[in-house]
């Protein structure tokens, strides 16, 4: 082990990371082996009683997305793990990663075992560094205790883990900008169909899911699909949740609750003190960068899937960013646009073109030079872009933006008349 890995696993060597922790503390690897004496079926079967829904933005249920890998296929499967975790405003995966990275192991391996893959992959974001080093150190720790490789708990199942760790790059946490990454080639996203389940990584059938979703498996086995989906308080949606809150909040940090089980205005000052030095509310971003705005008087909504659509917006990543009264609205929205212009891979023109325009017209009217005619074009830009990309990069720039000007066009409209920003 290099000298520089070494210092930093003494350095955040907490209490639960350590397989021993795992294994006397929270039953590690008993789920497993209980996976073990079941079918594939059965384990696919407890995973949709379970109603986890997938925890990396698009909500899509756990099970059933398992139960898409073809059984015949002669071609090897594969189980990926994201852990790209580059929407801004989210922090979730880490935690899971730094403080509990057996528990992710073990879901995958479970998981593996489910689909028939024999080969798994962990993606991480490339400056997840530290955390990419303690998920290799407890990688080496589960193939030395037989948790990991051939003959895994001498069940005959053989099943190998590796860490990739990507480059920085926000479209590579789309499920096909990663698989093309993961095979070393341009980090953007491939048309569907096919779909991963399919045809993904190295052409074989492939399953993607979120560190979220796994670490969530071995307690689904342990105590059964039906106690999981009675943790959640509406039908479809099932376990708890972690939401990640930042900003203008007096608690920010994780907070996990039962899925659907509060609103966003019970979650922002019930559960994390109320907005910082006492001020009013101005906008809170629920689900990550991508999602839409919302103003104070939407915020008494379920924090869940279908009510945050019900109202234009969504989850997403449960990256919550909460923004106070003395905060200006058009510099966010110009740095959130600049951001997926930057990380637009650039293979869509309405995506490529439409979010470097978006940008300049946005800096253009944070810097005091806007025009009247600003906002409608930005309208406009958005519609182009909106539906007609290959992924949701695109819908993910456009979206805020549109969310942005209609709901604080008077802001817009002071920063354009009067030249300058009104909070400034």
């Amino acid at each position: 082990m290099a000298a520089s890995e070494s210092m930093y696993i003494e350095h955040f060597s907490e209490e639960s990371r350590p397989l021993d922790y795992y294994l006397k503390k929270m039953n590690g690897y008993t789920a497993s082996k209980k996976a073990f004496g079941m079918s594939q079926d059965d384990i696919i079967g407890e995973m949709k009683k379970s109603n986890l829904r997938g925890r990396g933005g698009a909500g899509f249920p756990t099970g059933t997305k398992w139960g898409f890998i073809p059984k015949q296929s002669t071609k090897p499967k594969y189980l990926v793990c994201n852990a790209d975790e580059s929407e801004p405003g989210t922090f979730k995966d880490r935690d899971l990663m730094r403080y509990t990275p057996h528990l992710l192991i073990e879901g995958m391996v479970i998981g593996g075992f489910a689909i028939g893959a024999h080969a798994g992959y962990i993606y991480i974001r490339g400056e997840y560094t530290r955390e990419a080093i303690l998920l290799n150190q407890a990688i080496k720790e589960a193939y030395a205790k037989g948790y990991l490789g051939n003959n895994i708990q001498g069940s005959g199942f053989n099943f190998d883990l590796t860490v990739h760790r990507g480059a920085g790059a926000y479209i590579c946490g789309e499920e096909t900008g990663l698989l093309n990454s993961l095979e070393g080639k341009r980090g953007e996203p491939r048309v569907k169909p096919p779909f991963p389940a399919q045809a993904g990584a190295f052409g074989g059938p492939t399953i993607v899911n979120n560190v979220e979703t796994l670490t969530a498996v071995p307690y689904i086995i342990n105590r059964g699909g039906e106690w999981f989906a009675k943790l959640g308080k509406l039908e479809k949606s099932g376990g708890t949740r972690l939401f990640c809150v930042s900003g203008h909040v007096k608690k920010p940090g994780l907070v996990e609750l039962p899925a659907g089980s509060v609103t966003l205005r019970q979650l922002i000052y019930d559960h994390c003190g109320g907005i910082l030095n006492d001020r009013k509310l101005k906008a809170v971003i629920p689900g990550g960068s991508s999602a839409p705005v919302l103003t104070p008087d939407e915020i008494d909504v379920i924090v869940d899937i279908e009510p945050m659509m019900k109202i234009g917006t969504m989850l997403g990543s449960a990256g919550i960013m909460v923004v106070s009264e003395d905060y200006c609205v058009v510099r966010l929205i110009q740095r959130i646009t600049k951001f997926y212009a930057h990380e637009s891979c650039g293979q869509c023109t309405p995506c490529r073109e439409g979010c470097k325009w978006m940008e300049d017209i946005l800096e253009r009217i944070e810097d005091g030079h806007g025009r009247e005619q600003d906002l409608a074009l930005l309208l406009d830009i958005s519609d182009n872009i909106n539906g007609k990309t290959l992924c949701a990069l695109g819908d993910a720039a456009a979206g805020p933006v549109i969310s942005f000007v209609k709901k604080f066009r008077t802001e817009f409209e002071s920063h354009i008349r009067g030249g300058k920003c009104p909070n400034a």
